[in-house]
């Protein structure tokens, strides 16, 4: 090791008096291979490492053989230190946790500096504690690059940008066995607060490392951002909007008069501009082609879900969500100093929650909203319960955005969608070659990936029984251990889970924990079907506003809301937002009517009142759908319907036909079985194990018409 550290002094006195003789790489009398290797660039260009080797020896005057013990602040200054920085500590703290899964190992241990390198804060691989004591990795310890010479902290505090140093090129001999990735951490005002940092004994410069690091300073940046501006309205936005809420969007921090006060690194990247002053103080309407107080009414209007924008620059398309302040503290000031209606209307605005957006006035969903309201911040586990399609991740992702977990993650997992045998390693990740066939790099898992956020488990009924035992493991414990490795890593997420099945005949049938079952029942909540509602009409407008387009919404006739707020809607919400969205983009004009029905809709809404034996029968109708009396009569007579169940044009009516008894009969039955099925006469000829052609020659037989789709002209 003597031997080494020697030859590692020589090479650096013969590389900076090498580079400072010559304007060339290879200088006289010089060893082109005892240079640190050069980065990509022109051929004059010359290291940032051989430039840091120059400033150490010249400028620091280290000298690269020292062997003493590295300079460590007192605990009361790294308190200091640390309190000073408390915001970015707290994001930091679970970033550093998921970045150190991902490297668990791998011998690498995961530190974050301050702007004048003192360690603040540090993850440890088990492996790598002791070789780190003895280099001075540890909290309160000094590694400025005037300190320690080049190393990846020091050396990414003076460069500004990430950047890897291995081994043989740090400057002092001590350090030669360590590979440091880091990047620096600027705040929104472009300030370098300190360098996260991946150091480990790895023999290999592995760019991947310095990629995650990388990756984690972006989402501690926007996590930062997202809440030293958490009292102010926050413009979250990207190109694609499924990349909202992601850590590449950007985001811009507004004031209650829509001023811009900030912007992250991300949201000047993708407006094209180099300098925040090009941004602050301009009012939204200058960036994009809509107003402070348009964005807001979008937002909510499409209950927080992305809605397209256009730059005023180049015309550039983005998606962006208004997400508002997590109290009113910057509208009571404005009002304060100056009320009018628009702060009036800002501060009610600021009171609207995505929760508060579902409310469309059904009492149970009043309900259920208000319940959810109560238990966001207390930790209380909520388990969905309703029927397919009632909106429950809907309600699960409005719920995290009304939390103060907006600003974290929002991962879903549908336990049904995935097989059995990888839903393990989706819910807790695992290491890199844990098992055949294993990414190289390893994988986050769901849970990891929703740490500080909220995690949601949609079909949970459907889990695997043997995966119980251990998702009810970490929900006691409040960690988890990938597969494949050792270290567990602390866990912190809010719980929602979904179901349609009953889990309690699932408990008794041996097929879910009961014991799981109480740990995810902090509190209950059911969602009910469309059908139950009393708000179908309110809904119905508030989807079709959301699917519309901004500068062309759509109107609704009432007929068309008489015909859909009677349908049974057996795919519940869904099915509806379906076909409106369906509807409005097939649309001839923007007042839908019951013309703009597709054609199956239409031939079910008069087939419902078909199964009647006749016009004093109890059969509920509704049952199937909707029910017009006249259209009931008709058919349990034999005879079609004098004119239309509205006041359309009149359609053709057929001859009455005299039918015995056996006859009646036998229509009544195929009338109910035309019902049941909706008239696909493709299914009831087969239910009835008879030819598409048998059962039309049938219908004309017994005068049973398809409703004819004039009648809704």
């Amino acid at each position: 090791m003597l031997e080494i550290a020697v030859e590692h002094v020589k090479r650096v006195h013969s590389v900076v008096h090498g580079r400072l003789e010559s304007n060339h790489a290879s200088g006289p009398g010089l060893d082109p291979s005892l240079l640190p290797e050069r980065e990509p660039g022109p051929p004059a260009t010359v290291s940032r490492i051989t430039q840091s080797w120059i400033r150490c020896l010249n400028e620091y005057k280290l000298d690269p053989g020292a062997c003493n013990d590295p300079e460590v602040v007192s605990p009361a200054e790294l308190r200091e230190r640390q309190e000073r920085l408390a915001d970015l500590q707290a994001v930091a703290k679970v970033e550093m946790a998921n970045l150190y899964q991902q490297l668990a190992g791998s011998g690498y241990a995961i530190m974050l500096t301050d702007r004048d390198g003192v360690l603040l804060n540090y993850f440890g691989d088990p492996a790598f504690t002791h070789a780190a004591s003895k280099t001075g990795l540890m909290p309160g310890a000094l590694w400025s690059e005037r300190a320690q010479g080049t190393n990846g902290m020091g050396t990414c505090l003076f460069e500004r940008r990430p950047l890897t140093v291995h081994q043989d090129e740090h400057y002092l001999s001590r350090n030669i066995g360590l590979t440091c990735a880091a990047a620096p951490i600027f705040d929104h005002e472009g300030e370098l607060v300190g360098v996260l940092d991946a150091s480990g004994e790895s023999h290999l410069a592995q760019q991947h490392t310095l990629a995650l690091v990388s990756m984690s300073v972006q989402m501690i940046e926007n996590r930062v951002f997202l809440h030293q501006f958490r009292h102010e309205y926050i413009v979250r936005f990207h190109n694609r909007p499924e990349f909202v809420g992601t850590l590449s969007e950007g985001a811009i921090a507004l004031s209650v008069t829509g001023k811009v006060l900030g912007a992250t690194r991300c949201a000047l990247f993708q407006l094209g501009l180099r300098s925040r002053d090009e941004i602050i103080g301009r009012d939204i309407a200058e960036l994009f082609n809509v107003t402070f107080c348009g964005l807001i009414d979008s937002s909510v209007r499409k209950a927080f879900h992305p809605v397209p924008i256009f730059e005023t620059r180049n015309g550039a398309r983005f998606f962006a969500v208004m997400y508002q302040p997590v109290s009113n503290r910057s509208t009571r000031h404005a009002l304060r100093d100056g009320p009018d209606t628009l702060a009036a209307l800002r501060s009610e605005q600021s009171e609207h929650t995505a929760l508060d957006a579902l409310d469309c006035g059904d009492p149970q969903m009043r309900a259920n909203i208000e319940i959810a309201k109560r238990v966001l911040e207390r930790k209380v586990a909520i388990l969905l319960q309703g029927e397919t399609g009632t909106g429950k991740e809907l309600f699960a992702r409005a719920a995290h955005l009304s939390s103060s977990r907006a600003a974290r993650p929002f991962v879903a997992i549908n336990c049904a969608s995935i097989p059995e045998a990888l839903v393990e390693s989706e819910l807790f990740g695992y290491r890199s070659g844990a098992f055949t066939g294993a990414s190289k790099d390893g994988q986050r898992g769901k849970l990891l990936q929703a740490n500080g956020g909220t995690l949601f488990l949609d079909e949970i009924g459907d889990m695997p029984v043997a995966l119980q035992a251990r998702l009810l493991r970490v929900l006691e414990e409040r960690e988890v251990t990938p597969l494949g490795s050792e270290t567990p890593v602390k866990l912190d997420i809010h719980l929602i889970s979904a179901t349609h099945c009953d889990l309690h005949q699932k408990i008794a049938q041996g097929e879910f924990r009961e014991d799981l079952y109480y740990r995810l029942q902090g509190v209950t909540i059911t969602l009910p079907p469309l059908r139950e509602r009393a708000d179908r009409i309110a809904l119905i407008r508030q989807l079709a506003a959301q699917e519309s387009d901004d500068d062309r919404p759509v109107t609704l006739d009432e007929r068309l809301l008489d015909v859909l707020d009677r349908q049974r809607w057996p795919g519940n919400v869904r099915q509806l937002r379906h076909l409106l969205r369906t509807m409005i983009a097939l649309r001839e004009s923007d007042h839908l009517g019951t013309r703009d029905l597709p054609p199956e809709y239409r031939i079910k809404t008069l087939a419902v009142a078909m199964p009647l034996r006749d016009p004093d029968s109890t059969v509920d109708a509704s049952a199937h759908g909707l029910f017009h009396p006249r259209v009931a009569a008709a058919n349990a007579s034999g005879h079609s319907p004098a004119g239309p169940p509205d006041d359309g044009p009149a359609s053709e009516v057929a001859p009455t036909l005299k039918l015995n008894p056996l006859q009646s009969a036998e229509r009544n039955a195929l009338l109910q079985e035309l019902g049941r099925r909706d008239w696909n006469l493709s299914s009831v000829a087969r239910e009835l194990h008879m030819s598409r052609n048998t059962l039309y020659r049938k219908l004309q037989r017994l005068n049973i018409k398809p409703p004819d789709k004039s009648l809704f002209h």
